[in-house]
Formats: structure tokens, sequence, C-alpha cells
């Protein structure tokens, strides 16, 4: 009785005024115990309490997905995080995880009044100058969410000079929740990594110091206007991508407040390649910090009504699908594939300042009055800043991968604390390195001939085991940017493969590679000299990626392929069979 009573006490303090984080945090190890207990016991050619390893694998999947779904907030972050790797997990995890991409519930309006009064002292009706009854010199908000995360959600807001904004509101549990979620992530990782010899606990401090900047949204709005400064200095870039404006008077560190974007999504396909039924010269609404067109007139007694019943107030402006809605943007796939690689690019060889989290509902897209695609990038909490002498070397060991040069690669992944190029070359180009000692796939195949299929499949996964650990060998010489920038390259190759591989991914990522070498401000003349030297060579050198290429869209265009990422993945899903892993890019399908 006495346990019943405490028990009930401790769960109702948890819940009125820590927002659950003790009982997540019980959830959290009761569940790792169980699944770590579960691989002790089962991980073995033949299970002793499970049907074969896949099995094993569908079963601490579901609980672990069913975990951080239950959970919310930070763990749905986390999930996020796995599911960008799941490309190199078992397809068991991979369907699971693929739901962490689903739309979060939203909080309700009085959670999210009681963040901006917490933030702002006034009430939001004071903050962004809005009325909920009418007042006609008054602006306007939307208390249904337009979008609903883990972490935020965003509401449409018209101020009161007419101009709209999204303003992005942290969840009011999310503050209490941040610590102790942290905590059980790195207390959960730390027996992990001992239990089943991983390095991976070194990798944990550097991302939960990531995870906690998310949830700062004064350190978000420093990055987006960073990131438009920088945008805005390259004349590469400067006309083909936009980073809304922050409105920093109606921003705190919970609430973001940013310039309303009209757009369409990156994967809408349909919508990227239909006709444009606009006028010639005329650009999609907003382009470029166009004005948009002023929102309908609603009498006082309709608005309330619409208030009332949480209707949408913000106008649909889909003029430019043409009056049967048939119509699109008339944009060339190749153009936004090649404009996106460029930004990401850019941001990774010649400014080291790098957003890690480009998947598609972080990208819209809009015409340019030229007809070209106008990229715009929202959501800066993530990003990685990387040092010039580590960029430098980022630099030339994509240039050396391009040119088979294994010296130059081996010594740049030796002073990594990386034991094996070979892999981490192929992990990076996301097709295998065919320039190196082919030590990888020797070394996996050896001794595994004429073994049973059950057999056959743990040595493989034990020696992927042993992968991990060669690209972790020292980890106090491990770049620790090089988790995100691995999440960054493999978002965009998902991309590029999803629009049917219009461009040749690899050979624009090298050219950046190589060409900031020549530009960087950091080096000196001399150096830069001797590079703009070895660039001119190192673009001869491209002609056989060019090659490749244009080998694979003949194929396609006969219907015998899918296009260069998708002959790379199927020439990575065979080796990745040897690991006993299946590759699938469909990471944000949920």
């Amino acid at each position: 009785m006495y346990l019943a009573l405490g028990t009930g006490v401790l769960y109702g303090v948890d819940r009125q005024f820590y927002a659950s984080s003790i009982t997540r945090s019980a959830r959290t190890f009761g569940l790792g115990l169980i699944v770590a207990l579960d691989y002790k016991i089962n991980f073995r050619p033949n299970p002793l309490l499970a049907a074969s390893i896949p099995a094993l694998h569908a079963r601490n999947a579901e609980r672990l997905a069913d975990l951080l779904q239950s959970n919310g907030g930070l763990y749905l972050k986390i999930g996020q995080a796995i599911a960008m790797q799941s490309a190199v997990l078992p397809p068991e995890f991979q369907k699971m995880f693929a739901k962490m991409f689903d739309d979060a519930p939203q909080n309700d309006w009085k959670d999210v009044e009681q963040v901006i009064r917490e933030d702002f002292g006034k009430s939001p009706e004071e903050v962004f100058g809005v009325s909920f009854s009418g007042d006609p010199n008054k602006g306007v908000m939307e208390r249904t969410a337009r979008a609903s995360a883990s972490v935020a959600q965003v509401h449409w807001a018209r101020l009161q000079d007419g101009t709209e904004v999204a303003v992005k509101i942290q969840k009011r549990e999310i503050a209490h929740q941040v610590g102790w979620d942290l905590w059980s992530f790195k207390v959960v990782t730390k027996i992990y990594t001992y239990w089943f010899d991983l390095p991976l606990y070194s990798l944990v401090p550097f991302i939960t110091e990531r995870l906690m900047l998310e949830t700062d949204f004064v350190n978000e709005a420093d990055n987006a206007e960073r990131m438009g400064q920088l945008v805005a200095g390259e004349p590469r870039l400067r006309d083909k991508v936009y980073v809304p404006k922050v409105y920093r008077d109606l921003s705190s560190t919970r609430v973001m407040t940013a310039e309303w974007i009209e757009g369409v999504r990156l994967w809408d396909k349909e919508h990227l390649t239909k006709p444009w039924e606009g006028r010639w010269r005329q650009g999609s609404p907003g382009c470029h910090g166009a004005a948009l067109d002023p929102p309908k007139h609603l009498e006082v007694a309709d608005f309330v009504r619409s208030n009332l019943i949480d209707e949408r107030l913000k106008p649909d402006r889909d003029w430019w699908k043409g009056k049967d809605g048939q119509g699109g943007l008339g944009l060339s796939l190749k153009d936004v594939m090649t404009t996106m690689i460029d930004l990401f690019s850019a941001q990774m060889f010649l400014w080291g300042w790098v957003h890690c989290d480009p998947h598609p509902g972080n990208i819209f897209i809009r015409r340019l009055p030229s007809g070209k695609p106008e990229l715009v990038l929202i959501d800066h909490g993530l990003y990685v800043h990387m040092k010039p002498d580590f960029r430098h070397q980022y630099c030339l060991f994509w240039k050396s991968l391009m040119t088979f040069d294994n010296k130059t690669l081996g010594e740049i992944v030796q002073s990594w604390g990386i034991n094996n190029a070979d892999i981490f070359a192929s992990a990076t180009l996301m097709r295998p390195y065919t320039g190196g000692d082919n030590s990888t796939s020797a070394e996996i195949r050896k001794g595994l001939t004429g073994k049973e299929q059950q057999e056959r499949a743990y040595e493989m996964q034990q020696k992927m085991r042993k992968g991990i650990k060669d690209i972790l060998a020292d980890e106090k010489k491990w770049p620790q940017e090089l988790i995100f920038i691995g999440r960054n390259l493999r978002i965009v190759q998902g991309n590029n493969q999803f629009l049917g591989s219009p461009v040749n991914r690899i050979k624009i990522t090298g050219n950046w590679a190589s060409r900031s070498l020549v530009d960087s401000p950091d080096l000196s003349l001399s150096q830069r000299f001797k590079n703009l030297g070895n660039h001119l060579l190192f673009k001869f050198v491209l002609f056989g990626s060019d090659v490749y290429f244009y080998a694979a869209k003949v194929k396609q265009f006969f219907g015998a392929g899918g296009g260069m990422e998708d002959d790379m993945e199927l020439q990575m899903k065979k080796i990745a069979k040897d690991f006993g892993v299946e590759l699938n890019h469909g990471v944000f399908e949920g």
C-alpha cells in the first residue's frame, strides 16, 4: 500500500512539475535493458529465443520506435537522426523508423499562449499586434498550427503593417524534458558502449550539444542570418538561394518569428515540373522577397466565427496553377538539384558552415521571373562549423577520392584516426570506392564460402561491427563534425535519387571541393595559385565522371535503369549485402 501510494505521488509530481521527465527516463532505462539483454542472449547464428536474426531485429526495432514515439519531444529528434542513417541499419529498423517523419501532435493554443507569456511577459495580442475579435486596425493570427514537429510548431500570422510571418513556438514541455532526455541518452549510450564494445560514447557529448542548440531559437536566428549573409556574398548563389528574414524584436529563446514562405516542397515533382500558368516574366508568390498578395477581407462577424471554429485565415495563393488547377512552376529538375548541391557544397568546402538537416520538409522551391528556380532554406537549428584546417583537409579528401590519389587519401584518414580508408571512402561517396586496395571486399568475403545462410548473416554483421570500430579507431582524432556532414551528404543523395538523378552529384561536389581550395580566403596567395593549376588538371579528370553519368542517363532513357544514383545504390547494395544489411534511401516516406 505504501509502495503504491508513494509511486502515485511521485507520478503526480513528475507529471505536474517535470512534464513526465522522470517517467520517460524510467521507461527508457527499462526498455534499454530489455533490448540489451535480448541481443546479448539471442544475437547468434541460431538465436535461443527468436526464429532468426531478422526476427530479433524486427521486435527490437518495434520496441525502440514505440518508445521514441511514446516519449515524443527530443526522443523524436533522436529517432529522426537514427532514421537518417537507416540506410546502413537492418531493413527491419528501416521500416519502423520511417515513421519518425510523420507530423507530431500539436499543442493546444493555451500551451502556445503560455510560452509566449513566459518569454515576453505579454499576451500574443500585445506581442504581435493581432486581434482575435476582428479589430480591423490589428493583425490576425491562426490558433491552429500549420505544421508541428518534435520540438516546435508553426503558426501563420499577419502583423499590423500587413507583413505575413511564420511564428515558430517551442512546445511548452520541451524546456522541462530536454535535460532529463539528454541525460538518459548519455547513460544508455555509456552502458551500450561498455556492454557491446562499440566506441559510441565519445560521440555523445558532441551530439547532445547540437541537440541542445536546436532548442535555442536565438541560436537558430543567428544561424539563419549568418547563412543569409554568406549566400548574399556568393555571386554563384545569391540569385538562386533565399534565406527568410528573421524578426528579432518578435523572437526569443523559445519563439522565432520569420518571413512567411510560399513555395512548393522539394519532393513535389508534379507541381515543380507542370507547365507554368502565370504571366510571362512573372515569378511565383513571394519569390526573392517580393510582396505577397494581400489576404481576403473578412467582416468582423465572419472573422470571429472563423477563429471560433479554427478555420484557416491565410490566402491559398494558388493562381499559378491556372483555372483548372493543373499548372505548376514549370521548372527543370536539373536546375533545382544543381542549385541544391551547389548550396550545400559551398557550405562544406567554401564557408565551413553546414546546415545538417536538409530533408525535403526544410526546402521550398519558388519560380523566379526568369523562369529559373529559387531554393528557400528554412529550419536553421542544426549546424556544424568546420575549422579552416579541417575544411581544407576535407576538400583535399574529396579531390583524392575523385582522382584515386590513395596516398593522400590514406594520410588524411589516418590523421582523422580512421584505420580503413577503403570503407570510409565508399561511405562518403555512397558508392563502391574502386580506387583503393579493395581490402574491405576481400576481408568481408574471407572464410564465408559454403556456410549456412544464418551463420553467414551473423558473421557479416559482426564484420559490420568491426568496420564501425575501424572508422572510429582513434576517438580523440576523429573529427566529430563528420557525423553531421555524412548525414547532410546522405540526405542530398536521397533527394537527387528521388527526383530521378537529374544531375551528376559527385561531379558537382568534387568540383566545389577543388575550386574551394582556390577561392578560400584562409589560404595564402601562393597556395591558392598552386591550387589553381591543380584545379584545372582536376577539371579534366572529372570528364570520366561525366562519361559514367551520361551512360546512366542513356540507360534510363531506354528504361534500363533509374539513373546514376540508382546505379550507384545498386552497387552499394551488393557490397552491403556482404555486411548483412540492406540499403534503402526511402527514409522520408513516413
